[in-house]
């Protein structure tokens, strides 16, 4: 990525040339790891996930409440207060935080690079304005200079 990210500078500092209809960050590959890393994000932020575990989380504590009541200390899966079950969702913590942080800092790379790419064509938008307006002011030239010599016949 950091490599592809030094490419884009440098084409970008050498006329604009890098300049096409697609945006560059479309055009960088994606390792495995930042394709796994993307839909883990997806997934984990989506309210299907969210749903999904809530409805685990109720299975989970109805099922070890149920054998509380049943077999009153006997054939507990989960002693009180749900101790796998918390280990579950530290885990679950521990490995979904670092995922997620691993797919922000690539977002916030390719935002890096969109806004180099605006601003490269914010400035090329801007050079061709300027040449727009000093050919409209050469025009404003020969149109004076028409009514002036005109008016001297």
């Amino acid at each position: 990525m950091k490599k592809d990210v030094k490419k884009i500078k440098k084409k970008s500092k050498n006329n604009l040339s890098f300049l096409s209809t697609e945006h560059p960050t479309f055009k960088i590959p994606k390792t495995f790891g930042q394709k796994a890393a993307d839909w883990i994000t997806k997934w984990a932020g989506s309210w299907a996930f969210i749903l999904l575990f809530f409805i685990f989380l109720i299975i989970w504590m109805a099922t070890n409440g149920y054998f509380v009541l049943k077999f009153i200390d006997e054939g507990i899966i989960d002693p009180y207060p749900f101790i796998l079950l918390n280990l579950a969702l530290s885990c679950l913590a521990a490995i979904q935080a670092p995922i997620i942080l691993m797919s922000q800092n690539r977002e916030a790379q390719k935002d890096r690079l969109k806004a180099q790419y605006d601003y490269a064509v914010n400035r090329k938008a801007e050079r061709e304005i300027e040449q727009l307006q000093d050919e409209i002011r050469e025009i404003k030239m020969l149109l004076v200079g028409k009514k002036n010599s005109g008016k001297m016949k």
